[in-house]
């Protein structure tokens, strides 16, 4: 059901490259900064979201599964889903939606 995306991790150089990542009609992009061992409280979102996290890692917790994330990952997620976050590290990450 929920997936990580790599593609920006795993991208290659060969000379100028452009890849679509996302298509999506989003109306904001969230920087999320939380320092080491901080949590983001339980909450839902009122769209569907994506996640990319820029630096640190974080325990992304959805349906009572948690997905490690680390720099250059995505990972996309529904609207009213409750969902909470935990860093593992000072991290810092965006939130589109």
């Amino acid at each position: 059901m929920y997936n990580i995306d790599d593609s920006i991790k795993l991208a290659n150089y060969q000379g100028l490259k452009a890849t679509k990542l996302l298509e999506l009609n989003a109306t904001e992009v969230l920087q999320i900064t939380l320092e080491k061992k901080a949590i983001f409280p339980a909450h839902t979102s009122p769209t569907n979201a994506v996640i990319l996290v820029l630096e640190g890692e974080i325990i992304f917790n959805i349906n009572q599964i948690e997905y490690h994330l680390i720099p250059f990952q995505m990972f996309d997620f529904p609207k009213n889903e409750e969902h909470w976050v935990e860093a593992k590290e000072n991290s810092k990450f965006l939130i589109i939606r």
